[in-house]
């Protein structure tokens, strides 16, 4: 287990349990209590630590090694019965981005996220998540082949921001997220869209437009990263902090704000602690969600995602 700075109370007692446990089987002698009471006493502070986070600390669990990436969710989701689909029938396949389509509880579902990669090598071919122009291409190629198919969609958002690389540039990301943006609003099907670790800038707005968009508790979703911000602020990036907490990117700020639909919890200490509870969670908002959203006829999800979308923000005429 990987702990972060903030846990190390939580860390010092669970190497104790080690310890007593170790001993225990070693001298035979029974420590069964003491190490329950140690495991109550790690729940409470666990739940202390957690229930008190700063903006950035939210940040620093969302990228946590070991909490989970798009494809675990999918599989989950689905009982391993997703089939990936590839490329973007122009360029070729990013391997940042997947999608597919996958069976959950016997309805056909279009998933598509970012996927971070779960070791160094898949990390450097997915590039940590940041998607090309041709993975927002072959991301907008699947949702339209679930339109076409009338399959509801799911999108995990998890990406520190699509690729900023030349041949990126030279391709037309802005263009790619740009037509995304347009095409997303008027899909006919319903379409959900989760934030389940990182969602910056316009890497993770380019598969965020939906009727619902929720994000995980321990989740940050802003236009920019804390770091960055800091170093453009304050030219240097000793000031995340502060920057995260001005920045209101936190999953209750945004749902605060009306940015997001909702809030999605997490086991305690986090997604990284508890694959299996956050995986159930998540599989039972996607399909409260997907119930409720088929409910509403085609022209008035289509009204509603758009009046959604175009009343957020605020507007002042600068000729009064």
């Amino acid at each position: 287990m990987t702990y972060l700075d903030f846990e190390k109370p939580i860390q010092d007692l669970e190497e104790e349990i080690i310890k007593l446990k170790e001993v225990a089987s070693k001298s035979k002698v029974d420590l069964s209590d003491k190490i329950k009471e140690l495991e109550e006493h790690i729940n409470d502070k666990t739940r202390e630590i957690y229930s008190n986070l700063t903006a950035w600390q939210r940040v620093q669990v969302s990228r946590h090694p070991e909490r989970p990436y798009t494809l675990a969710y999918i599989q989950h989701l689905t009982n391993k019965t997703f089939i990936e689909l590839h490329g973007d029938r122009t360029v070729g396949d990013d391997k940042a981005m997947v999608g597919g389509f996958g069976d959950v509880d016997g309805q056909t579902v279009m998933f598509i996220g970012q996927q971070k990669g779960i070791n160094t090598k898949m990390r450097q071919i997915r590039r940590f998540g940041m998607a090309n122009p041709e993975g927002y291409r072959k991301a907008l190629r699947l949702m339209k082949m679930a339109e076409k198919f009338n399959k509801p969609i799911v999108t995990f958002i998890d990406t520190p921001g699509a690729y900023p690389g030349l041949e990126a540039e030279e391709r037309g990301q802005g263009e790619a997220i740009a037509r995304n943006l347009l095409e997303m609003v008027q899909l006919k099907v319903p379409v959900i869209c989760i934030i389940i670790g990182e969602g910056a800038s316009g890497g993770a707005l380019g598969i965020g437009i939906g009727d619902r968009v929720l994000m995980l508790e321990n989740t940050w979703y802003s236009v920019i990263s804390p770091e960055s911000c800091s170093s453009i602020v304050w030219r240097s990036w000793n000031f995340k902090e502060q920057a995260a907490e001005a920045l209101k990117l936190t999953s209750y700020d945004m749902n605060k704000n009306g940015l997001i639909d909702g809030v999605i919890p997490e086991p305690l200490g986090g997604a990284h602690r508890n694959h299996e509870e956050t995986f159930n969670i998540v599989k039972a908002e996607v399909l409260k969600q997907l119930k409720a959203l088929t409910k509403i006829s085609t022209n008035k999800r289509i009204e509603q995602r758009i009046e959604k979308f175009s009343a957020m923000g605020v507007v002042h005429d600068l000729s009064e």
